[in-house]
């Protein structure tokens, strides 16, 4: 059973385990301590929330419960004429298993229901790419790191 909840104080050791999940690939070439290697992902991660929170001040940060388990982290922002995923990730033994389209169906079905549409960024060579032009995601345009994103309901 999949539900969510907004993000509490208390999940931040989550939240820090989850955003170390997403740089895996970036760390595995390092020849970095681990100590520097945590000591950079705290700064990206408080540097990521500083950034979310000015540009989004109103999104809801949620955690993706698995079973009542947090597995990922559902952030969003709504406005008048779109839904922003602004993130979403799931710790990797949870990729692959349905849960992010399940997430996205719901939010899709929501934007649906109000006529929004919904935007995101996908990191080049993200394989989530996939998965989101399989839901009617295309991409609008590069912005040489990411494609910009958009559905729009029929």
């Amino acid at each position: 059973m999949l539900t969510l909840r907004p993000v509490e104080a208390n999940d931040q050791p989550f939240i820090a385990q989850l955003y170390g999940s997403t740089r895996e690939a970036e760390f595995q070439h390092l020849v970095w301590p681990e100590a520097q290697k945590q000591a950079f992902l705290t700064m990206q991660l408080r540097a990521q929330t500083t950034d979310y929170a000015s540009r989004y001040p109103d999104a809801s940060h949620q955690l993706i419960l698995h079973q009542e388990h947090p597995v990922g982290r559902l952030y969003r922002w709504e406005s008048g004429a779109e839904v922003r995923i602004i993130d979403i990730s799931l710790l990797p033994e949870f990729q692959g298993q349905g849960i992010g389209r399940r997430i996205l169906t719901d939010v899709l079905e929501s934007a649906r229901r109000q006529q929004l549409a919904v935007t995101l960024h996908v990191a080049h060579g993200n394989p989530a790419k996939r998965l989101y032009e399989s839901l009617g995601f295309y991409q609008v345009r590069d912005t040489g790191t990411s494609y910009f994103m958009e559905w729009r309901p029929a």
